[in-house]
């Protein structure tokens, strides 16, 4: 069952901060464009891609902390991208984020106990002695104690705080988190335990979570599926597993050859790049595939037209069906 889908959902931002100067120009940062995008029920999809991409924006236009230029967002069967931010409220509940810098999203001048205990009694989930006793679950919930509660958000260590953004997520009950980066800030150590965390409370809350990464180490350790982002578009989505053994996309290639993984061919020649060039401009991307400006596999129709997310089947050993993967390529159409 599908709980999160967006149909050409696309986000630009103007590319010049003055009014008089967005007025005198239609240039715009093309942050997000024409995502195509599923999340099932209960599932983790990781979404990687270079820094400047657009997965943070993509993340936040699916909560709608930012608004959409145009396409659509539907929450279990629901479209919300028309709603009213007074409509919206009630799903407010049902979807949360936790963000990548957990320090610059807590609240300085308030308790722990105090930033807790507001959501759950906005939201009408408990009140008085009921809603303390929630605060001090969800604080054992993510590994702290309850004499935590006391205490203000600078007096936590890093690792900490995330736990902290962690647990204000889970403290209205939501289906839906997006996680931004959640352990890129953290030291490797501590990394492993948010991790491990995530993924027991994923179980025991029954979460459907969009984990954005550009750890392609982490997205294979903690995902079900992975979409990668370049330049504003999905360009492939695959199951996690299909997805590191066999990348189609030559953008997806080249990023696998980019990190170290424990089963890598110590034969393999790492002294060449996978990727050459810089990113091109998100104010004014290439025609035609956005990749092929750095593509080794090029062709000239690559300029002309934008490939379409194609559905990848399976090797023809069996009968079975097509395989839930996609990838935008003029190489597989």
């Amino acid at each position: 069952m599908t709980l999160i889908k967006t149909d050409s959902l696309t986000k630009h931002f103007p590319a010049s901060s003055g009014l008089l100067s967005r007025l005198l120009s239609d240039e715009a940062v093309h942050a997000v464009d024409d995502v195509n995008l599923e999340i099932e029920k209960g599932k983790t999809l990781g979404l990687v891609g270079e820094s400047g991409c657009g997965k943070s924006t993509l993340g936040r236009t699916l909560l709608r902390l930012h608004e959409p230029t145009k396409g659509d967002i539907y929450f279990d069967g629901e479209k919300i991208s028309d709603l009213s931010q007074r409509q919206l409220r009630s799903y407010r509940r049902e979807m949360q984020m936790v963000f990548q810098d957990p320090q610059a999203s807590l609240n300085p001048r308030q308790t722990v106990g105090e930033m807790l205990r507001k959501p759950i009694e906005f939201h009408g989930i408990a009140e008085g002695e009921d809603a303390d006793a929630r605060v001090v679950e969800l604080l054992e919930d993510v590994g702290l104690t309850p004499e935590h509660r006391n205490r203000y958000a600078h007096e936590f260590s890093g690792g900490q705080q995330q736990r902290l953004g962690i647990a204000r997520a889970l403290s209205v009950d939501p289906d839906f988190i997006v996680l931004d980066e959640p352990v890129s800030a953290l030291d490797v150590s501590i990394q492993a335990k948010i991790l491990d965390l995530i993924e027991d409370l994923r179980q025991e809350y029954n979460l459907t979570l969009l984990f954005i990464a550009h750890d392609l180490n982490v997205v294979r350790h903690v995902c079900d599926e992975v979409a990668v982002m370049y330049l504003g578009e999905i360009i492939e989505q695959a199951p996690v597993a299909e997805l590191f053994d066999d990348p189609r996309h030559p953008y997806t290639k080249g990023l696998l050859k980019s990190i170290l993984l424990p089963d890598i061919d110590s034969s393999e020649d790492l002294s060449k790049l996978p990727i050459t060039g810089d990113v091109p401009s998100p104010i004014n991307p290439p025609s035609g595939c956005r990749f092929r400006t750095r593509c080794s596999e090029a062709m000239p129709k690559c300029s002309e037209t934008n490939p379409e997310l194609y559905p990848r089947k399976k090797k023809e050993k069996t009968d079975e069906e097509l395989t839930p993967r996609t990838v935008s390529c003029h190489l597989y159409e």
